[in-house]
Order: structure tokens, then sequence, then C-alpha cells
């Protein structure tokens, strides 16, 4: 199943550190740390020099003034000793000076402030640089006359460490601040490649194999970024080569070898579904080509050259089946062919019919030089109640009346002509219902072993008509012919839209044609609906044909991108019939596949089905991608569904269709 990043899980990945952050702020934090302590350690050295230098100051003043006291003049001289106290505290180097007698009275002295230093007063709180008093004493012979008490003045103290320490603060963040600059260009220019592995992992998580990291760095990281490349090449070369395997499969078992057209068994198979499958069955014409006398021709050219013929009459009918919306052929036996039309009636198909035979004639007697050929054809129409093998004998009848007239041609089975409507009457009724859009909406539910509700449900349109309501298989290939199914999906996508906005709860899946996908200006439109409709546009999935991706490369691409960035989910719808290889699954991001229900119809008793169905399933597991199936009508293929594994399934066992604003109807 594929793998999905909960909303939780993308909270918590979006809350985590990455290792660049992490490493920055460790590094940065040692860094400052670093700074921060040099700047502290710093300081304080210088401070306790400082307080250093004041003591010594103020206790060689205190002994200066001491011993002046003492011998130069009369310390019991109150005027001599003020005089003296004066000239030292003149020199403007000291905070205080006095001098005390024995009882402790001042016989002399000065002081002053600390106010007008130039020094903010919290630095000065901050630093609080010790004053310490020094004292000396004053005698006269073996008297003592007092003490003289010196405080050292701290302004320039304070002034050079404010200097110092503005420098200090300065050059810290000057130097954090490159540090840290510095820091981050390394971090950002070794940790490079760790983005790129990161995006290369997510993609690797989505399994898309392409991403390579280029982007060189440190020797460990390089190691780190190669081995993931060659990871991501080995698990490419794996897919791409269990992609050719289960196409090669896919050959062997449903393709003709020769013309490259549906085997006879896968041709039977597909025609067993559109003709008898409750689901599928709508009215179509099968034709049936017989090229007269192809033993004659390889006699006589050769094999080499009649294989020859047969491709060259394989690419005449790709370019017809090409032309009509939904139609298949497949090569028989020999130089027999089988066409169906799906949606077609019998006067429009013979039509195409004749001129059809008229371009293999043409090729046919190109290659066969002087030889006689012709190339007859055999039409009849699919009806309610005709089985396949009834529909093959009445085209195989009406083929032997052809061959019976001998010249190139084609016959119509018996009564073929009646009840049908011709291309204009298809026209008119197809012009009228889109502009009063007379479109019912329609669904069906997509059913999984593992969940009680449905995964979503599947939208199909109905036409109204005064005859009914029309399957979309029956007036969609006609709506192809006239170019007018564009409008048809503009009208389906407006209506699924408006209902996803009443109903924001449920999840709905639409299928476009391959002429809205192919078209800019509906894929403009289609993804500016989306985006005003908001989050109720991601629960819709977008269904795009295997044959709409293998025509329309280019804009399937442009479109399934521009989904992919507004979270709308795509699937490949009616895979296996569009035989490409699957080689898009890995240049594209798809959610999801849903099998044709050719390869469903009788699952239970089809063993090459059955494998092919099982590989699929695996190699899509591992890409992420889901598989769901369409075309379930009975139990037993719904049985052999689960035990291979597969995500959904849809068909009449599992829940009819049923109009959008009604309930859903019982079996």
């Amino acid at each position: 199943m594929a793998w999905k990043q909960s909303p939780q899980s993308a909270r918590n990945q979006a809350g985590m550190i990455t290792l660049r952050t992490l490493l920055l702020l460790f590094t940065g934090s040692l860094l400052v740390f670093v700074l921060v302590a040099g700047f502290v350690t710093s300081f304080g050295h210088f401070r306790g020099y400082v307080s250093e230098q004041l003591t010594g100051h103020a206790r060689d003043g205190a002994t200066a003034v001491g011993l002046s006291l003492s011998n130069a003049i009369d310390g019991s001289d109150p005027v001599a000793s003020a005089s003296l106290i004066d000239a030292v505290f003149d020199s403007g180097r000291y905070l205080r000076v006095i001098y005390l007698n024995h009882q402790g009275e001042i016989i002399a002295g000065r002081r002053k402030s600390l106010d007008q230093i130039g020094v903010p007063a919290w630095f000065r709180s901050v630093a609080h640089l010790p004053l310490p008093v020094a004292e000396a004493e004053v005698v006269r012979g073996w008297r003592r006359l007092g003490t003289v008490q010196v405080v050292s003045d701290p302004g320039r103290a304070y002034r050079d460490l404010w200097r110092i320490t503005s420098g200090l603060v300065v050059a810290v963040l000057i130097i954090g601040a490159v540090g840290l600059f510095a820091l981050f260009l390394l971090l950002n220019r070794t940790l490079r490649p760790l983005a790129a592995l990161e995006e290369q992992a997510r993609a690797l998580g989505n399994r898309e194999f392409r991403r390579h990291v280029t982007i060189r760095s440190t020797r460990e990281l390089n190691q780190v970024t190669e081995a993931m490349n060659r990871m991501s090449d080995d698990l490419g070369h794996l897919f791409e080569g269990q992609a050719k395997l289960i196409q090669h499969l896919r050959r062997l078992n449903n393709e003709d070898p020769v013309t490259g057209l549906a085997s006879r068994n896968a041709f039977d198979q597909r025609l067993k579904v559109e003709v008898e499958s409750e689901e599928k069955s709508a009215p179509g014409m099968l034709i049936l080509i017989q090229l007269w006398d192809f033993a004659g021709f390889n006699q006589v050219h050769g094999r080499a050259e009649g294989d020859r013929l047969l491709v060259r009459i394989a690419v005449e009918l790709g370019r017809f089946t090409g032309r009509h919306a939904g139609s298949f052929a497949g090569r028989r036996t020999g130089a027999d062919f089988a066409l169906y039309l799906p949606g077609a009636m019998p006067a429009d198909a013979s039509v195409w019919c004749q001129d059809l035979v008229a371009e293999l004639d043409s090729v046919y007697a190109d290659l066969a030089s002087s030889m006689t050929v012709a190339v007859h054809a055999g039409l009849a129409r699919a009806g309610a109640g005709r089985s396949a093998r009834e529909l093959m004998s009445a085209a195989d009848e009406a083929l032997r009346k052809a061959q019976s007239l001998g010249d190139s041609g084609y016959q119509l089975a018996n009564g073929e002509q009646e009840h049908h409507h011709n291309l204009e009457t298809w026209r008119v009724i197809l012009t009228e219902a889109i502009g009063k859009q007379r479109f019912s909406l329609w669904v069906q539910p997509m059913i999984s072993e593992h969940t009680e509700s449905p995964l979503y449900h599947q939208v199909f349109s109905r036409l109204e008509t005064p005859e009914g309501e029309l399957k979309a298989s029956v007036f969609v290939p006609m709506a192809e012919r006239f170019g007018l199914v564009e409008q048809i999906d503009r009208l389906l996508m407006k209506r699924v839209l408006e209902r996803l906005a009443q109903q924001p709860g449920q999840q709905l899946a639409v299928s476009l044609a391959g002429a809205s996908v192919a078209s800019e200006t509906f894929r403009q439109d289609l993804l500016a609906w989306l985006e005003q409709s908001g989050d109720s546009a991601r629960q819709l999935w977008i269904g795009v044909s295997e044959q709409t991706i293998h025509h329309h490369r280019t804009a399937v691409g442009l479109l399934v991108r521009a989904l992919g960035r507004i979270n709308v989910p795509v699937l490949v719808d009616r895979f296996g019939v569009g035989g490409v290889p699957f080689s898009y699954l890995r240049n594209l991001r798809f959610q999801a596949l849903r099998i044709d229900n050719s390869f469903i119809h009788d699952i239970d008793s089809h063993e090459e089905n059955r494998f092919y169905l099982e590989s699929v399933i695996g190699i899509a597991h591992r890409r992420g991608v889901r598989v769901f199936a369409t075309g379930v009508e009975t139990a037993a293929e719904y049985s052999v569904l689960c035990k291979l594994g597969i995500d959904g399934a849809m068909g009449y066992h599992l829940g009819r269709p049923f109009a959008a604003d009604q309930q859903p109807q019982g079996d």
C-alpha cells in the first residue's frame, strides 16, 4: 500500500531540529562561552591588578605622610600638619587623607567624592573596586603623636577599567560575530550534501529513483552520497528490469508476436467483457476481416513477405482504432483479424468498414504484385442477450457471405440495419444534452476488505434522453468522435466539485477523456477549479487511462505534476490495455493503478491473467502505488483478488452503481 506520512508525523518532523542548526547552536554556544569566559577572566585579572595598585599606592602615601609629619615637620603642630596634608591631597591621587590623634579626633584632613569620575554608576557597582585604608604612625622620638589614614583615588582606575572593559566587549562581539558567521559558512558548505541526501531519501521513500546527489563535501559525506546514488541506481534498474519482465509476460500472453495486435485469447477475453459483462455491456459492432488467398501469397512471396504484409495490415488497423475511441483489434489466425467498435451502430460501422476494406485491399494489392487478391469483412451488432460466441458466429456468417461475392467488400449480419441512430442523430442528441445539461451523476463504491467504508466512489455520467438514460460506454465514444467529450468532462467536473463542497467527507474519483487531458485550456481550468475548491479537492481522485498516457505523454506529465503540487491523487485507469511499457511509472508520480476489467473477468479460471496481476501488484506496491480492480462480478473473482493483495475492488458483486443523490441500491 502507498506509504503516506501521517499529519502527526509531519508535525513532529517539522518541530525537530536540523543537524546544521544543532551543530551551529552547539559550536556557536561553545565559542560564545569561550569568549565570555575569556572576557570574565581578563576583567577579573585586571580588576585585581588595579585593586593591588590602589592598595600599594595608599600604603606608600600613608608611609610618606607619616614620615613627613614625624621628621620633616612638627606633627604636633596642627597648622603645619594641615599644610602638609593639603599639599599631598592636592596632587589629586587620593580620595581621603586624614591625620588623627590618639583619641580619634581629626587634627587635619581632606576628602572628596566619586560622583564626577566619568564612569557610569552601574559600572562602578559592577566593578566595585575595594578601597582599603592605609595607616601610618606619627611619632616624635619615643612619643606617639597620632595616626595618618590614606585612601587612594580610584577614579583613574575606574576609567582605565571602563576603557579596557569596553574594548574587551567590542572585541568579544566582533570576534564572536565573525566566528559565528565563519562557522555558519563552514557548516553550510560542509553539510550541503545533507539537504540533497534528505531530498533523495524522501524520493526513494516515494519510489522515485532518478534523483542523484552531485555535491561534494568531506570524505565521509562523499562516501555516503556515493552509496546513496548507487542504491538509487540499483533500485531503479531493479524496477526497470521487473517492469520489462512483466511487460514481456504481458506481450507473450496478450499480444500476437508478429503484428503486436491482441492475441486471439486476449481479444476474446476483452470482447467477452464488452459484450457479456453486466457492468460493461453496451451496443457495439464486431468486424471480422480476412485476406483472401493468404496461403497462396506465402507460397509465392515467402513467409518473410507474409509477415511484412501482416505488419502492414496491423498498422492500418492501429490507425483505424486510433480514430475510434475505445475500439480494439486483434489477430485471429493466419490473415484473419477482428475489430470491435463500442457504441457504434450498423449504418456508421458500414461506412467505416467500407473505407477500411478499401485501404487494406490497397496494401494487399501493392505487396501481392500480379496476384489476384481481395479483402472481405463481416459485421455483426452486439446487443442485449447476445453472447460473445453468438456475436462471433453472426460476424463469421456475414464474412462468408462477403467471400461468396468474390470481390473485396463487406456484409452485415441479417437484420443489423434496424433500430439505430445515425451520426447526425447522435450529434443532435449530444449537442442538445450538453446545452441543456441533461447529465446525471452515478457513483459506484471502491471496496477494500480491510476497511468498512468504501475507499472512494467512482463517478459515472449518464445521458438523459427521451428513450431513457444511456450509459457512458454508449454515448462517450460518439462524443469523442464529434469532439464533444471535453464539454462533457467540464460539466462532470463542476458537478463533482459542487458535490464535494456539499459533502466534504466523501471521496470521489473521476476519469478524464484523452481529449480533455490533451487540451491545455481544460487542464488550466481544471487546476483553477481544484485550487478554488481548497481542501475538498484533496478528496478527489483523477483518473487518466493508460492509452491517454501513451498518446499524450507530455500533456499527462504536465497534468500529473501540477496535481501533485496541490496534493490531488492521480490513478492510471484501464491499466493493462494500453500496450505501453511501465516506464511511465518511474517518470510520473501516480498514486494508484486501476486494472482493466478484461483482466478481472473469470480471473479465478484464467491462470495467465492471475500471474500477470500478481506481478503487477508486487511491483506497484514496491513503488508505493496502490492497485485497484474493476469489473468484479462474482465472489470467486473477488476471493482471488483478495488473495493476490489487491488494495480495492469495484464491480456489480461488491456494489452496483446508483444515482449520486440516492442511497446505494442493493444487489
